[in-house]
């Protein structure tokens, strides 16, 4: 081997291990991001973060799985398996006050930190059924009984004059279980955002009422964690608000139209084109859809302590905002940019 050779080869080699160790230092740059949601608005956003490089951008490797219920994503969330949750506030107020179904092994330090919508809640139905009054004497579907929508729903009912005691209402799950159930006529009715009930709508379900209207300025889903990982990442967190907030932007936005609906026909296998412009027309409505702004509506906070205050078993009255949220979080992430 000449010494010529010699001084190129272990050129090439050190050049080679330099290249190795930055890809290394590169990788080790990019966080981990594990999350959790149920079926429904909040994950097209995600889908679009992940295919068009919002994520990437801010150095997150962000990936998402469905929770079947609130009960699992509470414990899931308690031990770590995920680090955000995309889910009703409603689930972080109800283990914050210790009213949650789930038995965790420690109080729960949840927090919201970002607001995706306001619900978009309908209240869906078996085919031939007229009216909310025709639910009486019914079997009708909730996630849980103590959290999630289950108090909306008994809200609604109250408003049409329906005594707890003219239906039954049982625990089926998310979103998804509870449009599978309602499909296959398991109970006359239940609620559904959107776009699972564009979907129940769309197999001939019915709808009933919106409770928009019924019930007011609600707060739906958000995004919440631990406070503990939230104290530990708040970083990551302001990076996840930046890169969802990012991707709603592109949603929203009409130029992109054509490929958003190509993402969520990719990723909600069987929807026709039909559907998928009505799915895309209702959650990029600028008062009725995804929030653009990504703000936890706090008047619609207070009807969910109302909701709470009248309807769970504690009886306790619960009237502070503050103390189920991170308000500075969302204001720091989105001053930069």
């Amino acid at each position: 081997m000449t010494r010529e050779w010699s001084l190129t080869r272990r050129s090439a080699l050190a050049a080679c291990a330099l290249m190795l160790g930055c890809a290394g230092a590169l990788a080790q740059d990019v966080k981990a991001l594990k999350l959790v949601a149920f079926a429904g608005a909040s994950n097209w956003p995600v889908w679009i973060g992940q295919q068009k490089g919002f994520f990437a951008k801010e150095k997150l490797d962000a990936t998402l799985e469905i929770t079947p219920n609130s009960r699992q994503m509470a414990s899931d969330v308690f031990g770590a398996k995920f680090d955000i949750a995309l889910t009703s506030i409603d689930n972080v107020v109800a283990y914050v006050e210790g009213q949650g179904e789930a038995q965790l092994p420690g109080p729960a330090d949840f927090i919201a930190f970002m607001g995706v919508d306001d619900g978009m809640l309908s209240l869906m139905a078996v085919p031939g059924t007229a009216s909310v009054n025709d639910l009486k004497g019914k079997e009708l579907s909730v996630d849980a009984m103590t959290t999630g929508f289950a108090f909306v729903l008994r809200e609604a009912l109250a408003k049409s004059n329906i005594k707890p005691v003219e239906v039954k209402i049982v625990a089926v799950g998310g979103g998804a279980q509870r449009l599978a159930a309602l499909r296959e006529q398991k109970q006359t009715a239940t609620l559904l955002n959107s776009p699972l009930d564009l979907i129940a709508e769309n197999a001939g379900s019915v709808r009933l009422a919106e409770m928009r209207a019924l019930i007011g300025p609600y707060q739906g889903i958000s995004g919440m964690a631990r406070r503990t990982w939230l104290t530990e990442n708040r970083d990551t967190a302001k990076a996840f608000v930046r890169a969802f907030h990012a991707s709603v932007a592109w949603l929203t936005d009409p130029a992109n139209k054509d490929e958003a609906i190509a993402i969520l026909r990719e990723r909600v296998q069987g929807t026709s084109p039909e559907l998928a412009q009505k799915i895309h027309a209702r959650l990029t409505d600028p008062e009725r859809g995804i929030k653009r702004d990504a703000a936890i509506d706090i008047e619609g906070l207070r009807t969910v302590l109302r909701l709470r205050s009248t309807y769970a078993a504690a009886g306790r009255t619960l009237d502070d905002p503050s103390r189920y949220i991170d308000a500075t979080i969302l204001p720091e992430a989105l001053a930069r940019r």
